[in-house]
């Protein structure tokens, strides 16, 4: 059974950088890819960026381009989120998720919808004050 486990979020004003992480344990993980989505009350889920396990490719919504980076360890099997210039609106729940593994997905290259994701993690707090 996979188990994702975020970590690093907090309260930063304004301009700060925060850094959040993603350990995936599991007898065997394995995904063809892994993302951020983020959540405030009374909202959808909102993708953030994804990143494909083989290759490193990644992919960023908009409003976070420039800004936040997607990364991950595959010796660690953590994905990682730095997020630099961080805004008011960044505020939100934010979650870690994970697709099945490569030989079973059969969804976009890129997956940014929640339902192209098997897994979740639990989300942490990130809250940025004006």
């Amino acid at each position: 059974q996979v188990q994702l486990v975020e970590s690093g979020g907090g309260l930063v004003q304004t301009g700060d950088s925060l850094k959040l992480s993603c350990a995936a344990s599991g007898r065997t993980f394995s995904s063809y890819a892994m993302g951020w989505f983020r959540q405030v009350p009374g909202k959808e889920r909102e993708f953030v960026a994804t990143i494909r396990w083989s290759g490193g490719h990644t992919d960023y919504a908009d409003s976070v381009k420039g800004r936040f980076t997607i990364s991950r360890d595959s010796a660690k099997n953590t994905v990682y989120l730095q997020m630099n210039s961080l805004k008011p609106e960044d505020t939100a729940v934010y979650y870690c998720a994970a697709t099945v593994p490569a030989i079973y997905y059969t969804g976009s290259s890129y997956p940014q919808h929640p339902r192209e994701y098997a897994h979740w993690g639990q989300g942490t707090q990130v809250t940025v004050s004006a």
